[in-house]
């Protein structure tokens, strides 16, 4: 069961950095040159810091 928890979060945390992007992009008036990186910078705190969440404080992992 936890592999469908991670697999929702991530879909969620991709997108939430998706979302994330655009708004930076509409802010800044333009696309970013180097679109991947600046994903790529906003989704792996995001993930690092929610997946540790969820092993925290998430169900116990089972047998």
């Amino acid at each position: 069961m936890e592999i469908v928890y991670f697999t929702v979060v991530a879909i969620g945390l991709y997108v939430v950095a998706d979302a994330a992007l655009r708004w930076l992009e509409q802010l800044r008036g333009a696309r970013f040159e180097n679109r991947q990186l600046v994903f790529f910078a906003i989704i792996l705190p995001l993930a690092l810091v929610t997946f540790w969440l969820l092993q925290a404080f998430g169900p116990p992992a089972g047998p």
